[in-house]
């Protein structure tokens, strides 16, 4: 059995704190629940695959400088270059030099170019995030929630990019579980219809 201090430290404490005050205001687009849930989730999913705790907080703070007004600077100092370098692989950029909100589309594909480069740790962080995006989502339409009318694209280019996510994250047999997990969901996610 792990000694007490290798179940829980300081420093995860404070990512937690971190990302929960991050996200505060915020909530997910189907269930309305806080923000905070979804990158709970995607740090536990990285830690019962036995990844270290830098992945385990880069989990926790996947989305802070996507989707608050947090920097990678702050990553840095709060948690070090190894954490930052993480979050940095797995945001994208939304705005323009000119502070311009950027088209769907093209932050999509401009991210999915970017994971072309990605570290292993950084793609099983991308590949957490996706896992617990698309059983979120599944679950927000079984329990009858309008979801697709949610996001910036439409159905059909949603699940695109999740394909094309997947086929550029996997193919490293230690990420296999992860990237299978992903595929099975996302699966049985096509076979699902909005609610009327």
């Amino acid at each position: 059995m792990p000694s007490p201090t290798e179940l829980m430290t300081s420093r995860l404490e404070r990512a937690l704190r971190f990302a929960a005050e991050a996200h505060r205001a915020q909530s997910r687009k189907g269930s309305g629940t806080p923000y905070f849930q979804h990158v709970a989730a995607v740090a536990m999913i990285l830690d019962r695959l036995g990844f270290g705790e830098d992945v385990v907080i880069a989990g926790l703070l996947h989305d802070v400088v996507e989707d608050t007004d947090a920097t990678i600077a702050q990553v840095r100092e709060a948690f070090g270059a190894a954490v930052a370098s993480l979050v940095e692989a797995c945001t994208e950029h939304r705005t323009d030099g000119e502070g311009n909100k950027r088209p769907w589309i093209d932050r999509k594909r401009d991210h999915l170019d970017a994971v072309a480069v990605a570290s292993l740790e950084a793609r099983a962080v991308m590949l957490a995030d996706k896992l617990h995006n698309l059983l979120s989502i599944a679950c927000d339409l079984q329990d009858g929630s309008s979801v697709w009318s949610k996001f910036n694209a439409g159905r059909t280019e949603v699940l695109w990019y999740y394909r094309t996510m997947l086929d550029r994250l996997g193919g490293d047999p230690r990420l296999e579980p992860l990237a299978g997990a992903c595929r099975r969901h996302l699966g049985e996610l096509e076979q699902l219809a909005e609610p009327t």
